[in-house]
């Protein structure tokens, strides 16, 4: 077992800072429903890139090192920071930086393939190559990383050890108690496990071709009282935590952060008028306006469909909009809105697309 959490000087030298974070945007037992991922703190600016080099790092995962065109130092950023990358399609999407936050001379993204996404991912894996000229913006962090808890509990599925990995990081320089369930289909999907051997104890590897699927409050459950309490991971994952986290360990704290769109909940249909070219569709209960949207305008821009980025957002010309997002601001809000995620608040809405 790691030895009792004493923090250094820098990291108490935040701790007041964090405290007030937590108490703001962290759920415990008395807050449940602040348990979903944190909100994006509105930081960073665009840069440009040079891809240094891509490898393999697992089956249908691509590890993309992103450096200086000078050499140069990189802007510094937190575990559980993301970049957006903007791709020579012009795509834009969102990947963890997954390196050491500490190395200021190279960024480091996984990206997973996902044949029937939005293409993002295919196009790294298939058309970006060493030397490749890219703009970012960023780092920004939705999924902060609370550095006074007592212990820690790291739950990642998949393509989720991405953010979870430099917190692992930290809180092992630190000397924190923590742990690591890592889940994923097979050895050959997970990324980053050589990385996670040194660790010893402190990580937990289960892949479902060889234990099954996981329980997620067996997994939740073994984490300590008062626990910071780390999730990412696929929906099923996310869901289980936050239905299971407070019921099994009433003292602990849940972060999540999710890399797909979350489910439409207490939807209602409603029409979309489309001004610039007289199209009317309709919005079912259980979609999102960006879905409905792309059904007949497959281009049009988006990227995290979670209502943080703010790719999405368009201009709304009539109606009420039922804001969902996590970014506008109070004076957008009048007549602007996010199409992943936001809905109409009545029967109908105009957009200017």
């Amino acid at each position: 077992m790691a030895p009792e959490f004493t923090p250094s000087s820098g990291l108490r030298a935040l701790a007041a800072a964090m405290d007030v974070y937590k108490r703001v945007f962290v759920a415990g037992p008395s807050a449940p429903l602040l348990s979903r991922s944190n909100p994006v703190r509105r930081s960073g600016f665009d840069l440009d890139v040079v891809v240094e080099s891509v490898r393999t790092e697992a089956e249908d995962v691509r590890v993309v090192h992103l450096v200086a065109p000078d050499g140069g130092r990189l802007p510094t950023w937190t575990p559980g920071s993301h970049l957006d990358v903007f791709l020579p399609s012009g795509r834009q999407r969102q990947y963890s930086l997954c390196g050491d936050p500490a190395d200021r001379r190279q960024y480091r993204i996984a990206v997973r393939r996902i044949a029937d996404g939005g293409g993002g991912s295919c196009e790294v894996h298939e058309a970006l190559l060493p030397g490749a000229a890219l703009r970012i913006r960023g780092p920004r962090n939705g999924f902060s990383f609370v550095n006074t808890a007592p212990t820690y509990l790291f739950v990642a599925g998949g393509i989720g050890i991405t953010p979870i990995l430099p917190m692992v990081r930290v809180a092992a320089a630190a000397g924190a108690r923590w742990k690591l369930v890592y889940l994923g289909r097979s050895r050959a999907t997970m990324p980053f496990l050589p990385e996670l051997v040194g660790y010893g104890d402190n990580v937990e590897v289960y892949p479902d071709d060889e234990y099954g699927i996981a329980d997620i409050p067996e997994v939740i459950a073994r984490a300590e009282p008062g626990a910071a309490v780390y999730v990412c991971g696929p929906p099923p994952v996310l869901a289980a935590a936050q239905r299971c986290t407070f019921a099994v360990n009433p003292t602990a704290s849940l972060h999540t952060e999710r890399f797909s769109a979350a489910p439409v909940l207490d939807g209602e249909p409603f029409e979309l008028r489309l001004a610039r070219t007289a199209t009317t569709v309709t919005v079912g209960a259980d979609e999102t306006a960006l879905a409905a949207v792309r059904r007949v305008f497959p281009g049009v821009a988006y990227s995290c469909q979670q209502g943080f980025c703010g790719t999405c957002k368009v201009a709304v010309l009539a109606g009420e909009v039922e804001h969902r997002d996590r970014i506008l601001l109070d004076a957008e809000r009048k007549d602007r809105m996010l199409t992943c995620v936001s809905r109409a608040a009545g029967d109908s809405l105009v957009l200017d697309l």
